[in-house]
């Protein structure tokens, strides 16, 4: 593996990493009130964006960490949809 994949790889881990807190005290409390809606809906559009890209290029640490943080991004979405 190349040193630049290595980069890649321990960067994705950091910012998708970060979501983990958010998902778990959401599922928790139930509590979303604290989100902003259209901030999330655009976030994880974004974020939908860069695992096409990464798929487009074949890049693997943007198609990994792209696909979990859609996933979690989306867990927080739904929430904050069905709880307002």
């Amino acid at each position: 593996m190349k040193w630049i994949q290595i980069l890649g790889f321990v960067a994705a881990t950091c910012t998708t990493a970060s979501f983990v807190p958010q998902v778990i005290k959401t599922l928790k409390t139930r509590d979303t009130k604290g989100i902003s809606l259209v901030m999330y809906a655009v976030f994880t559009f974004g974020v939908f964006v860069w695992l096409i890209y990464g798929l487009f290029i074949n890049d693997i640490p943007i198609i990994v960490s792209n696909s979990v943080t859609v996933t979690l991004a989306c867990i927080v979405l739904g929430m904050k949809i069905k709880n307002g």
